[in-house]
């Protein structure tokens, strides 16, 4: 029986690809506030500037490629049954060749509609006010904001409570609920950290790497 992985990645491991992050000190929440663009109440009053800061998003997204993290992970694939859980928006890990990622906080790659919450779609360039559903709603991001549900954490809770492995990448472990996951995996699965700092974990059986993403992860591939 293969054993279960999950790698559970949060802002660090897309960092190593060259994406800003929000929490660090020159990353987008520093040029953005959080209230203007990533609310239901910023959407409702400026749809405008939240449409065009995930555009801006989306734009990024094409400059950078997966890195040596994001591989080693999508590797892991050929010995063992692997879940990647991201808090990230982006599409590096799938970019990568994983091939089962579900994502807490959205997608940047897809839209959603404002009024037939059913309709979601691919998009590829920018969203634009105007921009409608089939039914006539206005085209939002595929994200989660603040203040709303995260609709994943059951099927997250799910996926974490059969893990025999779980790697924790690229996350301070400072963003709730996410940050309470990994107490939902069984007492004998094995924990590993890959985080230069912080993201500590109250559980024993932890195993903490001190590496950034793109180096750490690699080195603990070739363990597991």
């Amino acid at each position: 029986m293969k054993q279960h992985i999950v790698v559970l990645s949060g802002a660090g491991v897309s960092a190593d690809s060259g994406l800003e992050t929000f929490r660090a000190s020159d990353g987008l929440w520093a040029k953005h506030r959080i209230e203007d663009v990533c609310t239901p109440e910023a959407l409702a009053r400026n749809p405008a500037l939240v449409l065009d800061f995930y555009n801006q998003r989306r734009r990024q997204l094409k400059t950078v490629e997966p890195n040596a993290g994001h591989y080693a992970v999508a590797e892991l694939e050929a010995a063992a049954d692997v879940d990647v859980i991201t808090q990230n928006v982006d599409n590096l890990h799938e970019r990568a060749g994983s091939t089962k990622v579900l994502h807490l906080h959205g997608e940047l790659t897809k839209c959603r509609s404002m009024k037939d919450e059913s309709y979601i779609c691919e998009v590829d360039g920018d969203v634009h006010v105007g921009d409608l559903c089939p039914k006539g709603g206005q085209l939002r991001p595929h994200i989660v904001f603040f203040g709303e549900a995260v609709p994943m954490m059951d099927k997250a809770i799910e996926i974490i409570a059969t893990a025999t492995t779980l790697v924790i990448a690229g996350t301070s472990m400072a963003v709730y609920p996410a940050a309470a996951l990994f107490r939902y995996a069984p007492e004998a699965c094995k924990i590993y950290v890959v985080n230069p700092a912080g993201g500590e974990v109250d559980r024993s059986n932890v195993t903490y790497i001190r590496e950034r993403f793109a180096t750490g992860m690699p080195q603990l591939a070739k363990l597991l």
